[in-house]
């Protein structure tokens, strides 16, 4: 047989093959989007239970920042905010939003360091090649690291309640801290991810997320608020925007550093903008995120 005759042989051999998964996927699994996600979602959720070290660092790194920082910045802190108008304000409640921040950026980046665990222990070829979704692989991960992000943006805000600090907003407030703290994890665990999927090691996505993690802090109103000199760079840190939203709702006013806005009134004049900064952002970050993982999966796949 000549090879032109073979490749001809192949062909519908494989076609065959093809159309069998693509069937076997749509019809013979019983699988459902949601099922599928749950599944994932129980996957990393138990990963986390049994081997629980990163989340319990990130609670005692929040601790220690916010006991220290108190301690050290206090007075120098305390001044700070008192000339920018903010003289009834206690040190810690300004400073808690900062920490909040720290301690969702530093559970984000974990997601980047998981995938690149599974690129690296083959597990996210056995996973893609299964008939599930991808992208419901992948939202089941992200179903799991925002619920563990809920859990240590509370320990957070019940440890900054018991140093002093007051959510002038009560339950209602808190909620809106959470949603918040959520769209930044969410920007983060994209970015993390993306991280992950061009490096493929654990060791650079760790000094990534130190990379972004304090540049973007210290560049932002997170500690005390902004000097001339970094309010430009301010403008296009999305820390910034994180940290006036959870400002505002923790101190129940404007207090928006870079965005002058009065058409909504109250809180709502710096959490309208920030909400809207951060959700664009996650669009974009996000938009690459799923293309990166996609050919990811493709490839792995095939």
């Amino acid at each position: 047989m000549s090879p032109s005759d073979a490749a001809g042989a192949d062909a519908p051999d494989a076609a065959e093959a093809a159309a069998s998964r693509s069937t076997r996927t749509a019809t013979g699994t019983g699988n459902t989007f949601l099922g599928d996600v749950c599944v994932n979602a129980k996957r990393w959720t138990r990963k986390a239970v049994h081997s629980p070290t990163a989340f319990l660092l990130e609670i005692v790194v929040a601790t220690l920042s916010l006991v220290l920082f108190t301690a050290v910045f206090g007075d120098v802190g305390g001044a700070a905010i008192e000339r920018a108008g903010f003289a009834e304000v206690d040190y810690v409640t300004y400073l808690f939003p900062a920490v909040l921040m720290q301690a969702t950026m530093g559970s984000a980046f974990s997601s980047g360091m998981g995938l690149v665990s599974d690129l690296e222990s083959g597990m996210f070829e056995k996973t893609v090649v299964t008939p599930m979704s991808w992208t419901a692989v992948f939202a089941g991960k992200a179903v799991a690291e925002l619920a563990r992000v809920v859990v240590q943006v509370l320990v957070v805000v019940g440890l900054a309640v018991v140093l002093g600090a007051r959510v002038e907003t009560g339950a209602v407030g808190v909620a809106g801290v959470l949603a918040v703290c959520l769209l930044v994890a969410l920007l983060f665990m994209a970015v993390s991810n993306v991280v992950g999927l061009l490096a493929r090691d654990d060791e650079v996505v760790n000094a990534a997320s130190m990379l972004f993690m304090f540049p973007l802090l210290f560049l932002s109103p997170a500690f005390v608020p902004l000097s001339d000199d970094i309010e430009f760079v301010a403008t296009f840190n999305p820390i910034t925007y994180g940290v006036d939203a959870v400002r505002a709702l923790v101190l129940g006013r404007d207090v928006s550093t870079v965005l002058s806005v009065s058409r909504f009134g109250g809180v709502a004049d710096t959490l309208v903008p920030a909400v809207v900064v951060l959700s664009v952002l996650n669009l974009v970050a996000g938009a690459v995120a799923v293309g990166l993982l996609a050919r990811a999966s493709s490839a792995e796949a095939a």
